[in-house]
């Protein structure tokens, strides 16, 4: 299953969310992404039958080997991507928007050249 940018946001929030809370359900992921029930319960749904993650019997949502790759390399280029705007001088909330676009649509090769440089201004 090829994932879209929507797919890896809700590998992205549960990821955080699972880092802020400890355990994880589709209410959570509704509330911080600020969709309704049904377009998660959809999503999660494809995200199972992709092998991205699972649903335990008490709802938690866990991520599989293939969905914590995809979150923590999205969270990375979200991460490193906004520390850098805000280092050039971009505001936090602009810089923290464009990095969320951006970090989808990125190649491997300019994101490496691009946290090469982050760390140079460091």
């Amino acid at each position: 299953m090829q994932l879209k940018e929507s797919g890896e946001m809700y590998l992205e929030t549960i990821y955080v969310l699972n880092q802020r809370k400890g355990f994880v359900r589709s209410i959570d992921v509704c509330e911080e992404m600020g969709y309704s029930k049904p377009s998660v319960s959809r999503a999660v749904g494809l995200l199972r039958d992709g092998g991205y993650l699972t649903v335990a019997k008490d709802g938690g949502l866990h991520l599989t080997e293939a969905g914590m790759e995809v979150a923590e390399r999205t969270y990375e280029r979200h991460t490193v991507l906004s520390a850098l705007f805000i280092k050039l001088g971009v505001s936090e909330e602009r810089a923290v928007a464009d990095a969320c676009r951006m970090e989808h649509i990125i190649s491997p090769e300019t994101f490496a050249a691009l946290k090469k440089l982050n760390g140079e201004l460091s």
